[in-house]
């Protein structure tokens, strides 16, 4: 027994002893080495650990994010944008693109959206056929008209949002129009003052408010975004479309390009600006007394007349009465 327990005390010696020489001459790289490994492996394990905590409390997380939403945002927007994305696919493609083009002439391409443009599209459609549908309940007109009073409801419930479009950019148009003049004049004196084109732009944008305000803006972040300055003007004058912007952002790129002074280019555009705003008010005033016609004929010369002839006819009236 006793020399049973030597051995196991001498090979266990041994052991000890040639694995201590063998640690002892290990390489300084080859501990840092399995250090490196040894605090990889404990990194990966607490990494691990972690991403099973997580994923265990994940469905806690968004269930508690979902309960704090509104119901409006819980129920009633995931049905609508159900609802959208089912009657987009009633939409020809032709009409979507047709209100791409409008929403982006408005000017809303990040309010409205082409999906909700398109239903609301289908459902004028469907709400002009259905009064067009109750009117013909009650009369007598034959089922010919019927079908063709109900084709009319529906062609005026799909024209209702173009036309809403339409006079949105109209509205949009006008007030680049009345502002542009504005801005140009800010923008000339400001670089004759020394800023550059750019520094100008973002210290008129800054004070100044309406949508060529916004529009330079939008400018402004597509140049910081990475795009050429060429590229971003001329998507800024097609997204106001209208001949003014052309002509400002043309004479710009050609200055640019050209390396002419940008302060006599903006001088020249300036003037021409206020001369073409000059003569659009003269043709605005000039139409004043055609626009004014229907309203006096309709409104004030029934009540002239009343003034004016009341007296004569109860007179009239009195004396025939005698």
């Amino acid at each position: 027994m006793t020399t049973m327990l030597a051995a196991a005390i001498g090979s266990i010696a041994w052991v000890a002893l040639v694995g201590f020489l063998l640690y002892v001459r290990q390489t300084p790289e080859a501990r840092v080495r399995k250090r490196m490994l040894l605090m990889i492996n404990r990194a990966e394990s607490i990494r691990e650990r972690e991403k099973k905590l997580e994923e265990a409390s994940k469905p806690k997380v968004e269930l508690r994010k979902t309960l704090q939403l509104s119901f409006y945002q819980r129920i009633v927007k995931p049905i609508f944008n159900a609802i959208e994305d089912r009657l987009l696919l009633l939409t020809p493609s032709a009409i979507v693109a047709m209100f791409e083009k409008k929403i982006f002439l408005a000017g809303k391409q990040g309010v409205w959206t082409v999906q909700r443009a398109a239903a609301v599209w289908v459902l004028s459609i469907a709400l002009g056929v259905f009064l067009a549908f109750l009117f013909v309940q009650r009369t007598d007109y034959f089922i010919t008209q019927q079908i063709i009073i109900m084709i009319g409801g529906g062609v005026l419930g799909g024209a209702l949002p173009f036309a809403v479009l339409s006079s949105k950019i109209d509205q949009r148009q006008k007030a680049l129009k009345r502002q542009l003049p504005e801005f140009l004049d800010l923008l000339c004196v400001s670089v004759q003052a020394g800023l550059s084109f750019d520094g100008a732009v973002a210290k008129i944008t800054a004070r100044m408010r309406g949508q060529l305000s916004e529009e330079f803006k939008h400018m402004q972040e597509d140049i910081k975004f990475g795009m050429t300055k060429q590229y971003a003007l001329t998507q800024m004058a097609k997204r106001c479309d209208i001949e003014e912007m052309y002509l400002f952002t043309t004479s710009v790129i050609q200055a640019e390009k050209l390396g002419t002074s940008m302060a006599q280019t903006l001088t020249m555009q300036a003037d021409n600006m206020r001369d073409r705003h000059r003569q659009f008010v003269k043709t605005q005033a000039m139409k004043a007394p055609i626009k004014i016609l229907f309203p006096m004929v309709v409104f004030i010369f029934p009540a002239v007349f009343v003034v004016l002839l009341m007296p004569a006819l109860l007179s009239i009236i009195k004396s025939l009465g005698k």
